[in-house]
């Protein structure tokens, strides 16, 4: 008996159906792409969702006319000469060991928000994590996530920012995504995990490699209670551009951005650039205006790019649910003299606080009161604790 089909759901963001994975030999073709391609290669990107990869990888195998794959001539030889070199079938298998899996679209596992990047969208991601029978959902993570990015050469100030930042967010029920980079990525990985929160690392090299080598352990920590996360086969080493194509990837997987330090030409701001692109929100923490690894966020500040914020309660209420996620307002503290009516205010001020004080007919004059009703107000700030009589005149009461 044939199923009835589910509707769609009214937004990608929205929790995805049950529905069996795709086909094996999909994954396999899939697998076998991230080591042939730079990710976000939009013009395979096109033919994988004309043909599908599988179709793609065995027409590149068989040197299929460059016309009906959509490919040059010279890329589809010089794919076919690297399909000789490896078998993803066994990338398969050494990411199951590591305790980790291949997802791409289709599984009940893929964040779905990655196809806004359209024909530049992954291929597939590599996924390596906690510890446990399954891997959390990186669907379900990257629901309720958002990116913190910045310099690598971050100053103290930045530091102490995004570590307090990431705890912050985690504590408020926030995934916290970044890059494993030195710097505001460290610090923001760190914070989330000294409150036991949930972090994901978005790798420009394989999930078994570890980049910046001097991350090491941070990286060994997040994939014991986080999630390792990269376009790249594994074994493969990072580079300048796949750096700056990693980025789009953690744009588009999460709510939004924060930028905590950026000089003007800083790869963070390609992060915020992209996430305001997709539609993500936008934000930045301003800093001093003396520091050159703030100019690039103030820029983007000023130029009405991205929002403000400051703490992690106010970038929960930017990207979280209306009315579920709402920062504490700010007020300053309150003193007992903030609660006086105007005219008994006036009365205060008009008092001396020197020792001799001052007779009712001068403070009357300086409140712009009748003497009668500057006595009745004197009479009642002194019940409060704020004047004392001292013969004809009145006086401040003394704070020991």
């Amino acid at each position: 008996m044939r199923s009835e089909q589910r509707p769609e759901r009214p937004t990608k963001w929205a929790e995805a159906d049950a529905r069996p994975g795709p086909p094996d030999s999909e994954r396999v073709a899939r697998a076998a792409l991230t080591r042939l391609i730079e990710p976000g290669d939009a013009a395979v990107g096109r033919s994988v969702q004309r043909l599908g990869a599988a179709r793609l990888v065995q027409g590149i195998r068989e040197g299929a006319p460059p016309d009906r794959l959509g490919l040059g001539a010279d890329r589809i030889a010089a794919y076919q000469e690297r399909l000789r070199k490896f078998n993803p079938a066994v990338d398969l298998e050494r990411i199951a060991r590591l305790g980790g899996r291949f997802i791409i679209p289709g599984d009940i596992d893929w964040p779905s928000q990655l196809d806004d990047l359209g024909d530049s969208r992954p291929v597939g991601l590599w996924v390596r994590g906690r510890s446990t029978p399954r891997l959390p959902s990186l669907r379900l993570l990257a629901l309720r996530s958002v990116a913190v990015v910045g310099s690598r050469a971050c100053t103290g100030y930045g530091r102490h920012v995004a570590g307090h930042l990431g705890s912050e967010l985690a504590e408020r029920g926030w995934v916290v995504v970044s890059g494993a980079a030195y710097g505001v990525d460290t610090a923001a990985h760190l914070g989330a995990l000294a409150v036991n929160g949930m972090t994901i690392a978005v790798l420009a090299s394989g999930v078994d490699i570890c980049y910046p080598r001097g991350n090491e352990a941070l990286i060994e920590r997040i994939a014991g209670a986080g999630l390792l996360v990269s376009e790249l086969a594994l074994g493969m080493n990072p580079t300048r551009f796949r750096f700056v194509l990693r980025n789009r990837v953690i744009a588009a997987l999460t709510r939004g951005t924060v930028v905590v330090e950026a000089a003007p030409r800083s790869g963070a701001l390609s992060t915020a650039r992209r996430a305001r692109d997709l539609n993500r929100h936008t934000m930045g923490i301003p800093g001093p205006v003396t520091s050159e690894l703030s100019a690039g966020v103030h820029t983007l500040l000023r130029s009405g790019a991205a929002t403000m914020v400051t703490n992690g309660a106010e970038v929960g209420e930017l990207v979280g649910s209306i009315g579920a996620d709402l920062a504490p307002e700010r007020v300053g503290p309150i003193l007992p003299r903030d609660a006086l009516e105007p005219p008994v205010a006036r009365v205060l001020e008009a008092v001396p606080a020197s020792a001799d004080g001052a007779p009712v007919r001068r403070l009357a004059q300086y409140a712009a009161l009748s003497e009668e009703a500057t006595v009745h107000h004197l009479h009642e700030l002194s019940s409060l604790g704020f004047v004392e009589r001292h013969g004809a005149h009145w006086r401040l009461v003394r704070r020991k």
